[in-house]
């Protein structure tokens, strides 16, 4: 993610997660490096066609989607009001990537209903 996150400077970089969920607890096993289709470095919009073949693979996998992911270049990693609003899903995790400080980069996971984002426990461990 943050390679992709860093090519993709000055704009926002996005994609998928996906994985296994037990009810509250989710396993993210794919990490999906797509296009940012609006070229922007304040909001995003994902590529259709990578978007699909994303899902497709993750169906393949067994795996399911667990949410999304995007990079803040110049602002914290918490969401925006437009990240709010776009959030359609409340079961979704919404992973932000902060590059605000390239040499300390910051990535939190938050569940988003309405105007209230959570920020949700994320455990990185290497398999």
């Amino acid at each position: 993610m943050l390679a992709h996150a860093e090519k993709e400077l000055p704009d926002e970089a996005c994609g998928l997660i996906a994985g296994t969920s037990d009810g509250t607890d989710k396993a993210i096993k794919k990490v999906y490096l797509l296009t940012n289709i609006d070229h922007s470095n304040e909001h995003f919009s994902l590529d259709p066609k990578e978007q699909l073949a994303a899902v497709k693979d993750m169906r393949a996998n067994g795996w399911v989607p667990l949410g999304n992911w995007h990079s803040h270049p110049e602002s914290p990693s918490r969401p925006s009001e437009e990240d709010k609003r776009l959030a359609y899903d409340s079961k979704a995790s919404y992973m932000i990537l902060s590059l605000m400080d390239r040499a300390n980069p910051v990535l939190n996971s938050f569940k988003i209903e309405g105007s209230n984002a959570e920020k949700e426990t994320l455990i990185i461990t290497e398999e």
